[in-house]
């Protein structure tokens, strides 16, 4: 049944991953384990196809094929050649990720600048000295919350292309925070909105999350805050 399972599931792996122009007439997958075999090679090819575009084919099969041999002889590497090689490619990919991030990181920064300059220059638009720039779309006239309070907002956030890729609304639930538990364009931002207020937040990269990125945000990303000012130490004794 071993001898089954490899033979198909090399077949499969095979299929899975390249077809060539004039294929063979394939052999019928008649039993259970012809056909979990054939099943698993193919997900296992398309699993390889898409993480490693780079893989050696033929090295990979006779690889599985010395490795279910009983013959050590024929093994072409020691575990510890096997293990180094792993690690120099693991390396290989964490430098060329990094060198994707920091390509990255400075392609948005310098769409951050063009931007937030070209913005800058619009009627109504105000920049601080930190460099945040916001745009008030309805005045408040509540208190103004200090950078130890906890505040209620409405917000949605969207990146330059215009992208949401977070927002309150959208879940129809406001959000309480601590103010100086937030990225520092959100602090300085909600210390000059008056409750009430609703107000359009322009934050450079080095106010949000800065050349690391967060989840949905790319490295150096200049992101786009409408905020509404909904509440004050919700909750708290007036």
């Amino acid at each position: 049944m071993k001898k089954i399972l490899l033979a198909v599931a090399v077949t499969g792996l095979m299929a899975g991953c390249s077809t060539p122009p004039e294929a063979p007439e394939q052999p019928k997958l008649d039993t259970t384990d012809q056909k979990v075999s054939y099943g698993m090679g193919l997900v296992l090819g398309e699993r390889m196809s898409n993480d490693l575009p780079e893989l050696q084919m033929d090295q990979f099969l006779q690889g599985i094929q010395h490795g279910h041999s009983d013959d050590d002889k024929v093994r072409r590497m020691s575990r510890e050649e096997i293990q180094q090689a792993l690690m120099a490619y693991q390396q290989e990919m964490q430098q060329e990720q990094a060198k994707q991030m920091e390509e990255l990181a400075q392609k948005n920064k310098e769409a951050g600048e063009a931007f937030l300059a070209e913005n800058a220059e619009r009627e109504g638009v105000k920049t601080t000295e930190s460099g945040l720039q916001y745009e008030v779309l309805e005045a408040g006239e509540g208190e103004k919350p200090s950078e130890t309070d906890t505040v209620e907002v409405h917000y949605t956030g969207e990146l330059l292309s215009g992208e949401v890729f977070d927002s309150s609304r959208e879940r129809g639930e406001p959000v309480t925070f601590a103010l100086n538990q937030v990225i520092p364009g959100w602090t300085e931002g909600l210390q000059l909105m008056s409750e009430g207020a609703r107000y359009k937040l322009y934050i450079p990269a080095e106010l949000a999350y800065g050349p690391g990125g967060n989840r949905s945000i790319g490295p150096n990303e200049t992101l786009v805050f409408d905020v509404e000012l909904l509440d004050i130490n919700p909750g708290a004794e007036e």
